[in-house]
């Protein structure tokens, strides 16, 4: 189109060009191919209009993948689903041929405004008063031995099982394994002696109830076999992982019986029986069994995405929002007692194996009996926004991938998990953690709110050595992690928490506080073992049970300009001495009014050893394990005269070389005691070179039409 130079002045003129202006900067709706699915639909119909809706999820895709086979795409292809409950009793499965492209994705997602739930339960009806106000009703499938669960829902709500304590727990009187050494606790134990009065030999049906054993970092299930009241021991089918101590300093492991029907004595409980296939409830105080809703879980996978690597073939550009998902099962297969750390050995109820460029937006998985989300082989470049995990059994997101040295083509890696909220999860496996990264590298956890849990909120690494590892340069950033451990049920737990070699990964800008723990552990941000070449910058950590900071054994770890605050029992722990430099610990704030302010076995003491420079110089003699300079140490309760360094004095501090620019002076936080760290003007740390933290991005940000937008 031509314009005339001289229209320019013409008002008419001025105000088309300001119409095409705004045309062109106005976002054109885009053309799609649409299919719907509703609950009062048929899959007799052809789905293309809200009149004519599918009733299944299934026909909807059949009909995606019909399209497909008349030719390439040359829209994008959305499936709505309208307002309801979609019941899942296998999993919907998508596979190569359910792919997307870049420019035609094919997504499946709520209709706007509704809620549309894939569920696996199933309802439970057909409720009678058995004795007083205990209800039953009888499952065939239970009986018959193909149906077992550990949750139920009543409105909605999460329900317990019946269990013995009440409250609190029980501890093991005694071991009656042949282990002495406190230090070995990888032995396999079936059986423990128990306090008289604590369990009842004339159970009538023991065999139902199953123990659950809080020890070290690990919650061990197993199915009860016998109580001998002669000997006052307990026995199981099969046997833990874990000697049933707790800790390593002599303490015996606390534990609970569940879904035994003498114990079923409170309002909200539930027993299951195999052999009749009764289901006992005990309803709360206004739930009316004739009109309650009460759901058991049954399917353990809802959504299955499956492609495969190793031939090249992946599923991608798949795309789910606005979903719902609820009431996926699990059970623990004979000889599972849950050993693994992080109950690694618990499924998803979202699998992904060969999948690329595919995505979850704004999903809600409420009330899982599994974890949310795994990662299998082949995964990448997948991206999982604004997502809400609530009340779910175990963790939240795993990423497995393939172990170093294997098949680059199973690599699980570049996968970004952002602006998702974490909370309550745990429920029935407590060891569980909110964002478990495993073989897998260069993902983003970033701006993610995880909060109660009583283990882990994020884990990156799965290699326990300096030997070689796969999780390496991932990045995680700006999450709010708070709550964890709250139930005081496990030890040795980090709000974040790392593994093995990790070049590249980076631990900057998060909020980590209310770290709690049982027996040890408890700390803000946990270095285990092996844990490699880290940067850990720019974080907020505060009120927790232990160190703010922790060391196992580490190398090369880079950790500056953090601010540490109000530990408990202790402000930065090391718990091993290694030949080469652990951390170099520079320009953090350490602030704090209780606890030790260095906790170590050895004391945060140096020891000789050889340093390898380059090819062309003899090794070199050096005695440097840890490097910490330009911080700030305060606790305005004390002068700095009565400040223990590990054992020695200022003077003593600075005469081993270890902090010789460092102060000890007020940071001039803006308020301490509302947990306000930022800086007031003239601090002595912004004279040292301290950077303001800046929190107003951290947590999940509001997001819009699968895109997360940044705060205002």
């Amino acid at each position: 189109m031509y314009f005339d130079p001289n229209m320019r002045s013409n008002s008419k003129f001025a105000l088309i060009t300001a119409a095409l202006l705004l045309m062109l900067a106005s976002p054109v709706a885009r053309a799609e191919i649409r299919f719907y699915v509703a609950p009062s639909g048929s899959d007799a119909q052809n789905g293309t209009s809200p009149a004519q809706p599918f009733l299944t999820v299934q026909r909807a895709q059949q009909a995606v993948r019909e399209l497909k086979q008349r030719g390439p795409l040359t829209e994008p292809v959305t499936v709505y689903l309208s307002e309801g409950v979609y019941p899942i009793s296998e999993a919907l499965k998508f596979t190569p041929e359910d792919s997307g492209t870049e420019t035609c994705p094919i997504t499946y997602k709520a209709a706007q405004g509704e809620k549309a739930l894939l569920s696996g339960g199933r309802k439970v009806t057909g409720w009678k008063r058995y004795k007083g106000n205990i209800w039953v009703a009888t499952l065939p499938e239970v009986q018959a031995g193909e149906w077992w669960f550990r949750q139920l829902y009543v409105n909605g709500n999460l329900r317990g099982r019946a269990r013995t304590p009440n409250q609190g727990v029980f501890e093991v009187k005694a071991t009656t394994d042949t282990t002495t050494s406190q230090r070995s606790y990888q032995v396999a134990s079936d059986s423990f002696v128990f306090n008289t009065g604590d369990l009842d030999p004339k159970w009538k049906h023991p065999e139902n109830g199953e123990a659950i054993i809080y020890h070290y970092w690990t919650d061990t299930h197993l199915p009860i076999k016998a109580i001998d009241g002669k000997r006052n021991v307990i026995s199981f089918g099969y046997p833990s992982g874990k000697v049933f101590r707790d800790g390593f300093e002599g303490d015996l492991a606390r534990y609970v019986v569940e879904n035994i029907y003498e114990a079923l004595d409170l309002p909200g409980e539930w027993v299951l029986e195999r052999s009749t296939g009764r289901l006992f409830y005990m309803p709360l105080s206004g739930e009316d069994m004739a009109s309650a809703e009460v759901i058991a879980p049954a399917t353990e996978e809802l959504i299955s995405i499956k492609g495969d690597p190793l031939n090249g073939k992946f599923v991608e550009y798949l795309n789910f929002e606005g979903l719902g998902l609820a009431y996926s099962n699990f059970n623990l297969p004979w000889g599972d007692c849950n050993n693994a750390q992080g109950s690694a050995s618990v499924s998803a109820c979202v699998n992904l194996s060969g999948a690329r460029n595919c995505s979850f937006d704004r999903c809600s998985l409420r009330n899982l009996g599994t974890f949310g989300f795994e990662l299998f082989d082949g995964c990448t470049f997948n991206r999982f926004t604004c997502n809400t995990l609530e009340q779910i059994a175990a963790g939240g997101f795993r990423l497995r991938g393939v172990e170093p040295g294997g098949n680059p083509a199973l690599r699980t890696g570049n996968n970004t998990i952002s602006d998702n909220t974490i909370g309550y999860y745990g429920l029935t496996y407590p060891s569980a953690v909110g964002v478990l990264v495993m073989h897998s590298d260069c993902n983003t956890v970033a701006h993610n709110l995880i909060h109660h849990g009583d283990y882990t909120g994020i884990s990156v690494g799965w290699s326990w050595s300096y030997l070689r590892s796969a999780a390496r340069g991932n990045r995680i950033e700006q999450n709010h992690i708070h709550d964890i451990g709250y139930n005081n049920l496990l030890s040795d737990m980090g709000g974040i928490y790392t593994l093995g070699l990790s070049p590249g990964t980076v631990i900057s800008n998060n909020l980590v506080h209310d770290v709690n723990a049982n027996r040890y552990g408890g700390w803000g941000i946990y270095t285990d073992e092996g844990s490699t070449s880290i940067l850990i910058e720019n974080n907020i950590v505060y009120h927790t049970k232990f160190g703010t900071f922790n060391i196992h054994y580490a190398k090369d770890l880079v950790v500056r300009n953090n601010i540490f605050a109000l530990g408990r029992l202790q402000q930065l722990s090391r718990s091993k001495r290694d030949p080469h430099t652990t951390v170099y610990f520079e320009g953090n704030i350490i602030y704090w009014t209780q606890g030790r302010l260095l906790a170590d076995e050895y004391k945060w003491q140096d020891e000789p050893y050889k340093i390898y420079v380059n090819p062309y110089t003899q090794p070199r003699d050096t005695s440097v394990t840890f490097v910490s300079d330009w911080n700030i140490f305060y606790n305005p309760d004390k002068p700095r005269a009565a400040v223990d360094f590990s054992g020695r004095t200022w003077e003593q501090w600075l005469a081993e070389g270890k902090d010789h620019h460092s102060i000890y002076a007020d940071p001039m936080f803006v308020d301490p005691g509302r947990f306000d760290f930022r800086l007031k003007p003239g601090s002595p740390a912004l004279k040292l070179g301290f950077r303001q933290i800046d929190l107003s991005q951290v947590g999940p940000r509001p997001c819009c039409d699968g895109k997360v937008q940044p705060k205002q």
